[in-house]
């Protein structure tokens, strides 16, 4: 019977433990701890994971605020549930009243739309100026054929017999930012719903586009701006946030991280029988010359009488139809980067209205709104042309 005796009591110390480890009792404000039952630190609100007396226990001691009532243009503090700071609406983390208590507040100047349209349109072409990598005339010959009305797209008819592209200069493609744009488009999986894996490789080689990109006149031009616009303190804290807004994992479908902007976008996935982003026309032109992308039709051709131009079109990729897909010609890689980027953080989630070469062009974008990165900041959903700044 003695020998149970010490079995017995580890048994009720245990109960005794798990039993407090599911109360707030001496645990109030404590840091997340991944064995307890339930958590008692200042983001269980916010995580749905607290113990049932955290209310009753902690509240009094810590009362996050859930209103901007007070704290319009406050400093930053990690421990709110909710913010009403200069930057909050960038980040997708302010308090419900934040618009109707804060917009108007004296000295607030820092919102997502404290960049005004003009801003915007003058950086816009600054970067068009600055994009010296483009294609020239003689580097690319379309062969663009029929033209069709918006009402036709849902067809899924073939009216061009010819590839759009006729003729590409490859020499383009040796070009640093080119060649480490095209190392990306291998490392993804088209079907929403596969988990991606990058290998170290992978990796390497996001960063060394990003390097690539960010020597070049055009990023050098956007990173300039949004510093002057107190967006970025330097420029390595702005690489590291389109590492993460573009290149950062989330899902689409039922699997962990199958999905980034920079896969929707730029290299175009396939989801419920449907292509999906695929607006970049280095991605066309090697698929297409594969035999993997069968052109259509379109139904906008850009103003521009040089490159970039801009084309909405309607084509087939390997067994699945895109009804619309509008996508820059002949620009260099960092230049619809940088466009996009500017959007996304100037008007995130809504039309952006640019100017290239004196003609109007808007750029849609979305914010993806199930996950996050940092302190609450959004991934990159999709970002495309719609035409016109209409």
């Amino acid at each position: 019977m003695r020998a149970c005796i010490p079995l017995v009591l580890a048994v009720l110390c245990g109960l005794a433990w798990a039993g407090k480890m599911e109360s707030c009792a001496s645990r109030c404000n404590e840091k997340f701890n991944r064995d307890a039952a339930c958590q008692c630190d200042r983001r269980c609100l916010r995580h749905g994971n607290c113990c049932e007396d955290y209310e009753h226990l902690c509240t009094d001691l810590y009362s996050a605020p859930t209103s901007c009532q007070g704290r319009c243009y406050e400093a930053f503090d990690k421990h709110h549930q909710c913010h009403c700071n200069a930057r909050c609406q960038e980040f997708g983390n302010c308090c419900k009243d934040f618009e109707s208590l804060c917009s108007d507040h004296e000295g607030f100047s820092h919102s997502s739309d404290a960049i005004t349209k003009e801003e915007i349109q003058s950086i816009s072409e600054k970067i068009y100026r600055a994009d010296t990598n483009k294609a020239q005339k003689e580097d690319i010959i379309l062969n663009s054929q029929n033209c069709i009305s918006p009402s036709e797209t849902r067809d899924q008819r073939d009216r061009c017999p010819k590839p759009l592209f006729t003729y590409v200069n490859e020499k383009l493609f040796s070009k640093p930012t080119y060649a480490a744009f095209i190392n990306l488009l291998n490392n993804y999986q088209r079907a929403t719903g596969h988990g991606e894996h990058f290998s170290a490789q992978e990796l390497a080689e996001q960063d060394a586009f990003l390097r690539e990109i960010m020597k070049t006149a055009v990023m050098k031009e956007l990173y300039s701006f949004l510093h002057h616009q107190s967006r970025y303190g330097s420029e390595q804290e702005f690489t590291d946030d389109l590492k993460n807004m573009w290149f950062g994992l989330y899902s689409r479908g039922n699997e962990e991280g199958d999905s980034s902007g920079f896969e929707h976008v730029f290299s175009g996935e396939v989801k419920k029988g449907k292509v999906t982003g695929f607006h970049n026309w280095i991605r066309f032109y090697l698929e297409e010359k594969e035999g993997l992308v069968d052109y259509y039709s379109h139904i906008y051709d850009g103003p521009w009488d040089s490159y970039p131009d801009v084309l909405a079109m309607q084509f087939n990729w390997d067994g699945y139809y895109k009804e619309v897909g509008s996508a820059f010609i002949g620009s260099s890689p960092e230049f619809e980067f940088a466009l996009y980027s500017l959007c996304f953080i100037a008007r995130p989630g809504k039309v952006c209205q640019l100017s290239l070469g004196g003609y109007p062009l808007a750029i849609r974008t979305y914010t993806w709104d199930k996950s996050t990165y940092g302190i609450g900041k959004k991934y990159i959903a999709t970002a495309y042309i719609v035409s016109s700044a209409s």
